[in-house]
């Protein structure tokens, strides 16, 4: 009689540990920065964000083959503010003035749009085949994208919660050196 008791309590425990674990799983806890691949069955790729609010991405201009960077914040909430443009070379693609409140520098060769306040909840991003090298920059150390992403894929780039399951499944940048 008290084998068999115990056994029916092992088993609604078991249960009620399984139940726990998958709504745990469901749960969008961990706010990322997340690169999900458009039109495509790859993973999504991202970055779990902890206190650092900033991310920079970084490619070498198609037509210049110098370097931009786009300096982000992520707002409160969960949106990505443009915040600065960096670049080398004014021509082809590459903007020659500032926009109304932002201000515009040139300072050691490289020009400067600071005070940006474009606002998205979502950036389309396609990750360079050729000279391009996408890089994301976080936490001041620069990680490849094209080691996350295959390079050609078109990715759409927001910030989101994401369940350990979601996690589980896809790729984390940090991890990918």
């Amino acid at each position: 009689m008290k084998n068999k008791k115990l056994v029916h309590l092992t088993i609604i425990l078991v249960i009620c540990f399984v139940i726990a674990i998958t709504f745990l799983a469901g749960i969008p806890l961990q706010q990322t920065i997340v690169f999900e691949p458009n039109h495509s069955n790859q993973k999504l790729a991202f970055i779990p964000i902890k206190d650092e609010k900033q991310f920079k991405i970084k490619y070498t201009h198609s037509i210049h083959l110098s370097d931009v960077i786009e300096s982000y914040h992520i707002t409160p909430r969960q949106l990505i503010r443009q915040v600065e443009l960096e670049y080398e070379d004014f021509s082809i693609g590459m903007p020659s003035n500032a926009e109304e409140g932002e201000t515009f520098e040139q300072k050691s060769g490289k020009y400067y749009i600071r005070n940006m306040k474009r606002i998205f909840p979502y950036f389309y991003l396609r990750i360079g085949q050729v000279r391009a090298n996408h890089r994301v920059i976080y936490k001041n150390t620069e990680y490849p994208l094209s080691h996350s992403i295959k390079p050609g894929t078109s990715v759409k780039v927001e910030i989101r919660r994401l369940t350990l399951l979601e996690q589980w499944k896809g790729v984390n940048i940090l991890e990918s050196l």
